[in-house]
């Protein structure tokens, strides 16, 4: 079981890291009244399944065994 947490808990991370820049990066920025405004037009739905991920990776990473 240790071995899956460490697995999920990289791949958690990864997937944090990777669509999270993703994401930050797709949006969108107008002027409006002199003013600079970003809309962001992210799928924000593969960063939570990925944090998820990385949750449960260090949950059964520090669980001990009984």
């Amino acid at each position: 079981m240790k071995t899956l947490g460490i697995i999920l808990l990289l791949l958690g991370a990864l997937g944090t890291i990777v669509f999270g820049l993703q994401a930050m990066e797709d949006s969108e920025s107008f002027s409006f009244l002199g003013m600079d405004i970003a809309v962001s037009s992210a799928n924000w739905t593969p960063v939570i399944i990925s944090v998820v991920v990385l949750l449960v990776g260090v949950v059964l990473t520090a669980r001990k065994k009984a």
